[in-house]
């Protein structure tokens, strides 16, 4: 069942397609999984590896029991929804424009930043978290 919320598609799944994508899921003998889609004419078409391996992580979510969530963003972001993804204020992220930190352009007088470095940013940004959180439970742990 799909759900409008915004420009967001909230994909929620019942137990039948979970066990259905769990069926897909056991079936992979290799990673990665190619796939192929069939068009209307019954022509096979073969799935780009990348391609496959989002459909391959959308099928493992659905098996373990989770929603999907799809979403459009364009190429560029305003700094005002670049600093919301990364959970930072608009200040903070023109500072770490400023400093480098993070690729920006001006468009006119606007600054506007690469989607997908706004995002490696925040994966970098978790990625650092779970480290620490990591040591964090390491230490404690060692008590």
């Amino acid at each position: 069942m799909a759900t409008k919320s915004n420009e967001r598609d909230v994909v929620l799944t019942d137990s039948r397609q979970r066990d259905q994508a769990r069926q897909v899921v056991d079936s992979f003998t290799s990673d990665p999984t190619q796939f192929t889609a069939a068009t209307p004419d019954g022509e096979s078409i073969a799935v780009p590896p990348e391609l496959s391996g989002i459909i391959r992580h959308l099928l493992r979510v659905v098996a373990d029991g989770g929603a999907i969530t799809v979403s459009a963003m364009p190429e560029e972001l305003t700094t005002t929804v670049a600093a919301r993804e990364l959970g930072i204020s608009r200040p903070t992220l023109m500072k770490k424009i400023k400093a480098g930190e993070i690729p920006a352009h001006k468009v006119g007088t606007h600054t506007r930043l690469r989607t997908a470095d706004v995002l490696a940013m925040r994966d970098a940004r978790l990625a650092r978290r779970r480290a620490a959180f990591e040591e964090l439970r390491a230490l404690d742990d060692e008590d």
